[in-house]
């Protein structure tokens, strides 16, 4: 597929995953996915999950890390940027309008209560995230990565262990387990 046609789509389908998911980065992870992995078939689902992994590792919004990193993986630099621009621009219009009738929305009993029912519909999407990606992890049939899935579970509900703190002991794991997997490769 030529590179201005992928671009025009990544632009498109970010810029309407960004218009019409509420409810944070989470949310919009999934939407991604059933996008680029489950009807453009851009990215294999296993790449998806390294690209999100990536995205939640990195300091910023869920939402604009994973933009950059399925854009670039689809379209070098350029894609990165137009998948950030197509990402950038709902909230920003949304957010400029409804900051000129703060007022207004803050005092509506209808946009109070839309609002609690989103939060609903927010949380069960980000329920089916959290399953779907456990259930990878499970199906990669790697009692290591169980392990620590396990762990960092009970970290973070149990212990109210800082979610940076997690990553970091996360993403040194997986650096020692690779490392670990290509020495015993080598010999």
């Amino acid at each position: 597929m030529k590179k201005h046609v992928i671009l025009r789509k990544l632009f498109f389908s970010t810029l309407y995953l960004s218009a019409f998911t509420f409810g944070g980065g989470y949310v919009i992870v999934t939407l991604m996915k059933k996008k680029f992995v489950d009807q453009f078939h851009w990215i294999d689902e296993k790449e998806m999950l390294d690209l999100v992994a990536i995205a939640q590792s990195s300091p910023g919004a869920i939402a604009i890390n994973g933009a950059i990193v399925v854009g670039y993986k689809l379209a070098g630099l350029l894609g990165a940027l137009v998948a950030i621009l197509a990402t950038i621009l709902p909230p920003f219009i949304i957010i400029s309008l409804i900051s000129v009738f703060y007022n207004a929305f803050r005092e509506n009993f209808v946009v109070s209560r839309l609002l609690e029912g989103m939060q609903a519909g927010v949380g069960a999407v980000i329920a089916s995230v959290v399953f779907d990606m456990g259930i990878d992890v499970v199906h990669e049939k790697s009692a290591a990565s169980d392990v620590i899935m396990a762990l960092a579970f009970i970290a973070a509900c149990f212990f109210d262990v800082n979610v940076v703190y997690i990553v970091l002991v996360c993403a040194a794991i997986g650096i020692v387990r690779t490392l670990l997997q290509k020495r015993r490769r080598a010999k």
